[in-house]
């Protein structure tokens, strides 16, 4: 259950490029914020704090997670990209309750935005950046499997669409001078911000608890297994994820009078495929003969090429 070096390489490159990423528009977000006195801005200053935060920790844990098996964790170590995923969701719904804090706050004070121009041009490069850089981790993730890259690139991609509602407002407000929109676009954000976290929360609740595998992946798994004439049936199937990794174990009923070396190839052939199909994947089959089970009756008779030796 190692992964191959190129993957973990190129996904540890690509974490590295949302750390950078991150920090430049923390450092853009907070220094216009403060100079506009914009909440919606300095609140997109935390967004991208947060995410900041997520893009370390999704680093962590894809070098983790890339570590082989070892005696202390026999499946190797992809648990690990599961528990970034629900560390950075926690920090998103932190992220969104200090939003709102402040919203809140800068509804009672009367001081007004000044040169949102600033404000305007940071959220364009704000959100050519992003889409960039998600855009680049979410094909990463697709490649390599990667939840903490998939989770560091969806949370970009919320910071897209609040970027695109501060931009939205700082041109309402520089149009119609309505200060009170500043915190009422905050209140929005916040909004998002919270969505986002619920659903990444949901997501690493169900992978820490070893869910199963999504129905449209186990049906791929019988509809593999069930197309071999050497195998008579199968049961007690089970799957969960692990980082990239899907885990897979069954029972096989084979005929009672096959040799070892066949059953051997047949299972390894069945290997071969599921990760075809699914990616990588950690298989494991007990093969049982068929007058195992008392309700077969009497073994059913072997194919035609089994009886012939192919």
């Amino acid at each position: 259950m190692q992964e191959s070096h190129p993957e973990g390489n190129l996904k540890k490159r690509t974490a590295l490029l949302s750390i950078l990423s991150n920090s430049l528009l923390v450092v853009l977000k907070l220094a216009v914020g403060l100079i506009t006195g914009t909440v919606s801005i300095i609140s997109e200053a935390a967004h991208s704090a947060v995410d900041l935060i997520a893009s370390l920790v999704a680093y962590v844990a894809v070098r983790k997670s890339d570590q082989p098996p070892d005696k202390n964790h026999a499946y190797g170590h992809g648990k690990f990209e599961n528990l970034s995923g629900a560390v950075e969701a926690l920090l998103i719904i932190g992220a969104a309750l200090w939003i709102v804090y402040e919203a809140v706050d800068k509804f009672y004070s009367h001081n007004k935005p000044e040169h949102l121009e600033y404000g305007i041009l940071l959220m364009v490069i704000s959100i050519a950046l992003n889409y960039g850089v998600s855009s680049r981790l979410l094909a990463v993730a697709h490649q390599t499997e990667s939840q903490a890259l998939e989770a560091d690139a969806l949370h970009l991609r919320a910071d897209i669409w609040t970027s695109v509602g501060v931009l939205i407002g700082l041109v309402l407000i520089k149009v119609t001078g309505l200060s009170w929109l500043d915190p009422l676009i905050a209140l929005s954000v916040a909004g998002i911000v919270f969505k986002a976290g619920y659903d990444m929360t949901k997501k690493s609740v169900h992978e820490l608890t070893d869910i199963a595998l999504p129905p449209e992946e186990e049906a791929i798994i019988s509809e593999i297994v069930n197309r071999h004439v050497e195998v008579i049936s199968f049961h007690r199937l089970r799957t969960r994820r692990s980082g990239s990794y899907r885990l897979i174990d069954m029972h096989l009923i084979l005929y009672k009078e096959m040799h070892l070396d066949k059953a051997h190839a047949v299972c390894d052939q069945l290997e071969r495929e599921i990760e075809e199909r699914l990616g990588l994947c950690d298989v494991v089959i007990h093969i049982e003969p068929c007058d195992y089970h008392d309700g077969f009756g009497s073994c059913p008779l072997p194919p035609a090429d089994e009886e012939n030796g192919h």
